[in-house]
């Protein structure tokens, strides 16, 4: 049965909190297998037959009804993530503090209209390079004090966003191919 890693927008903070135990008796109840939750921020790793705009909808429709909000949701395969491993441009950077590295994964790949209009983020300090579905930032002074945070990147783009930290991405992946 294939494995997918889900990534919840906008949980456990900002007042809206989220039990991982709930989570994952929620994705038992859609059906799904080995739902295994990372920390306290919507990260997921599981099995169904569904493919991903399916479990996907199903996910942000019953979140919808048990919580009273929408909370977007962005599907990964365990081979997505290895190429977003593979396809940091940061990485290649000399003394690069991996701890200062995130990628904001997108729902879908924004239109070329949008892509154009990157170019007017106010980033400050920190870096960005969009490559396909996923945002790779560099933030030097950490990601609570960019200005590239999701809402930025769904407005200019016009597409849901969430962001992970490098060793978050790193880890989901490991526990997608254990």
């Amino acid at each position: 049965m294939p494995v997918y890693i889900a990534m919840l927008r906008a949980v456990n903070v900002g007042g809206n909190p989220l039990k991982m135990e709930q989570l994952r008796e929620w994705c038992g109840e859609l059906g799904w297998e080995n739902v295994r939750t990372y920390v306290q921020s919507g990260n997921l790793v599981f099995q169904t037959r569904a493919a991903i705009p399916r479990w996907q909808a199903a996910l942000e429709q019953m979140l919808a009804s048990e919580l009273k909000r929408p909370v977007p949701v962005i599907g990964r395969t365990p081979a997505e993530f290895e190429r977003v491993l593979a396809g940091n441009p940061f990485l290649s950077e000399h003394g690069i503090d991996t701890t200062r590295l995130h990628v904001t994964f997108l729902a879908t790949a924004p239109a070329p209209p949008a892509i154009e209009g990157l170019g007017s983020l106010k980033a400050g300090g920190d870096r960005f390079a969009l490559r396909g579905k996923e945002v790779y930032l560099h933030c030097p002074n950490g990601y609570g004090e960019t200005k590239l945070s999701n809402a930025a990147f769904e407005k200019a783009l016009a597409v849901k966003a969430t962001t992970r930290n490098w060793n978050t991405v790193k880890k989901l992946l490991e526990m997608a191919n254990e």
